[in-house]
């Protein structure tokens, strides 16, 4: 009997990544093994990402090329770009089936249906209410996504999501903390809870019963074992001081806050629809600091748009100062992109590219200078931290923070058998972007 072998092209978020697991669930759970050929694929899975115009463009060219190296394959296209109809009109010869998330449980069926010998028969997920409900295949053994919800009704004016994921939705709170339970049982060391607005979580139940997010982590930190509990991603709006709170008490909580701010200016705040103020961000940034600053600050990183349509020089600016002002660790940069089916894709994109790339160097060399000065911070501390990998002689790790360390890999250590577990370090040096550390051995 024909083995059916599938790959999967994983474009995009964390809500991709965990997409792609139970997606990778349903194939597995049919009788198809994974295949890191796409050449010998029989079912390509394709996740697509529409935030920005250059995660668009990948997929022109890898779908094509797929296929015209492996024209038998099933093309499965799901993610952000599978319900634009422009896309579909310039991929459709190429696709053979466009998934929309939210559709994910019928897939079983849609591949009958193009691939009949398929055996054996799936179990009936087709019932399933909500595809977060379906057993991922999860790709890291240490490390997990567990979402919590799917879709954003912030409608901010350059944002795909709501368009491209739909209303909120979200799971039970015992769904939830199943597969947490399930994830502490299997020895998983780091578990985030994610969606597209963590904070907006708030399920209620048959009998009007509602929990909040801040209950839902509370819930999963009350959860016996040995792990880190992150959380992503946030909007600065629905930060609660109950969340704040259960963050500071936290067992397992780690302190880490990604707070996409967008913009420092009020101006540009209100065109995005980002729905608080620049002072508004910085009182809720001065809460974090107050009350889950320890012996070592916790993290805060967030998100930047530059040349924002009609963003001028001195808003920018405001921009700058605001991250010379909060220190962020991390700020992932992004210039300006327009999107279809957003509100901002017909305004004048007036800000030239080149201007777009000299803000996003400026505040890349901002980022550097308090990266740096954060970073030295954890000299001479000892830490304990989550073993992740090893490259070119090094052990990678990371710390609750979120911070990546380097440990020059010891001969008495085998850093292939310590991967996904804890250990205790010092940190001897720092730089921008990452730590140097030596592991502190048991007497």
């Amino acid at each position: 009997m024909k083995i059916f072998k599938y790959n999967v092209v994983l474009i995009g978020c964390q809500m991709n990544v965990s997409d792609a697991e139970r997606i990778k669930g349903i194939l597995e759970d049919m009788g198809l093994v994974n295949s890191n050929e796409r050449n010998e694929a029989d079912v390509v899975i394709v996740t697509t990402c529409g935030v920005r115009q250059h995660a668009e463009d990948r997929i022109y060219g890898i779908i094509p090329r797929i296929k015209k190296h492996n024209p038998k394959s099933i093309i499965v296209l799901t993610g952000c770009l599978s319900k634009r109809q422009d896309v579909i009109n310039r991929l459709n010869k190429h696709v053979d089936i466009w998934l929309n998330a939210k559709d994910m449980a019928n897939l079983s069926q849609l591949l009958f249906e193009k691939l009949p010998t398929l055996k054996p028969q799936p179990k009936n997920i087709e019932s399933l209410k909500n595809y977060l409900s379906l057993q991922p295949k999860y790709t890291s053994k240490y490390s997990a996504y567990v979402p919590i919800g799917n879709g954003c009704n912030n409608w901010c004016t350059y944002c795909v999501v709501p368009k491209a994921r739909g209303s909120e939705a979200y799971r039970a709170p015992e769904e939830i903390l199943n597969e947490v339970r399930g994830l502490i049982k299997n020895n998983y060391k780091e578990i985030t809870l994610i969606a597209q607005n963590v904070d907006s979580y708030n399920f209620i139940d048959e009998s009007n019963n509602s929990t909040s997010f801040a209950t839902l982590l509370q819930q999963v930190d009350d959860l016996e074992g040995e792990y880190w509990l992150r959380f992503s991603t946030n909007h600065p709006k629905d930060i609660s001081n109950d969340l704040v709170q259960v963050i500071k008490n936290g067992k397992r909580i780690c302190p880490h806050i990604h707070l996409p701010v967008q913009s420092g200016d009020d101006e540009i705040l209100k065109a995005m629809n980002r729905n608080y103020t620049k002072e508004e961000y910085l009182r809720l940034v001065d809460t974090i600091r107050i009350n889950l600053d320890a012996e070592l600050p916790a993290t805060i990183t967030t998100d930047i748009i530059v040349g924002y349509p009609q963003e001028s020089l001195d808003q920018f600016n405001n921009t700058a100062q605001l991250m010379r002002e909060v220190s962020f660790d991390m700020v992932y940069i992004s210039q300006y992109s327009p999107r279809p089916n957003t509100a901002s894709y017909n305004l004048n994109d007036n800000v030239t590219t080149e201007e777009k790339k000299r803000r996003e160097d400026e505040l890349t060399e901002i980022l550097k200078t308090t990266n740096s000065a954060n970073n030295r911070k954890y000299i001479g501390k000892n830490i304990r931290v989550l073993i992740i990998g090893n490259k070119k002689g090094y052990i990678i790790a990371r710390t609750n923070t979120g911070k990546n360390v380097k440990i020059k890999i010891d001969n008495e250590l085998n850093s292939k058998q310590i991967i996904g577990e804890f250990a205790n370090v010092t940190i001897i040096d720092a730089e921008s972007y990452k730590l140097y550390g030596k592991i502190i051995k048991s007497q």
